[in-house]
């Protein structure tokens, strides 16, 4: 089922949380709180709107990172339902995308409760003192669109966050499929 990211309480504390990578490495939100900011990211492997930005979102994510944010990816959906978005399918999707973060397993998807994620792709940007300033979409290129004039809204609130403590005051909806619930 298609969906659009409802607006959420900007300026929020956002929830703390603790999960697992592919390979059972513990990582806990609050760690990643330094430098500029931190980007999380609920994504799946299945998915055909995450598929299609992946390689839009990897290429941003490492810019971020190369720019001294932090980035956190986290696979919300019940992989007992979808068996495509199992940690042994993620650590594969993380290969063929070359990620250089972490993407981890959010098996009894507290943590996308948490965060009132509806859909993947669902981005969230948090300044470094964890407080949350964006949720929104990557770009603004459709999932088909083959336009030259992309502009990278995800990276671009990143900065802005870091540069101004506040997220934009315009922030478009991310659009993609339901979260596989339990």
């Amino acid at each position: 089922m298609l969906l659009n990211t409802p607006p959420c309480e900007l300026g929020r504390q956002a929830p703390d949380f603790l999960l697992e990578d592919t390979d059972s490495k513990s990582f806990k939100m609050s760690d990643h709180l330094s430098g500029k900011g931190l980007l999380l990211a609920f994504i799946c492997n299945h998915c055909p709107y995450v598929q299609a930005i992946c390689d839009r979102f990897t290429r941003d994510a490492h810019a971020l990172i190369d720019d001294g944010f932090e980035v956190l990816a986290i696979m919300p959906n019940d992989y007992d339902k979808v068996s495509e978005d199992s940690p042994s399918n993620m650590k594969l999707f993380a290969t063929k995308f070359g990620f250089r973060f972490p993407y981890l397993v959010d098996r009894g998807q507290k943590v996308a409760a948490a965060y009132g994620a509806v859909c993947t792709p669902d981005f969230f940007g948090l300044c470094a003192s964890g407080k949350l300033y964006y949720r929104g979409r990557l770009d603004n290129i459709g999932m088909n669109d083959i336009s030259s004039n992309r502009v990278p809204e995800l990276f671009n609130a990143m900065h802005h966050i870091y540069k101004t403590g506040y997220g934009p005051r315009v922030q478009h909806p991310s659009m993609g499929c339901s979260i596989k619930w339990s």
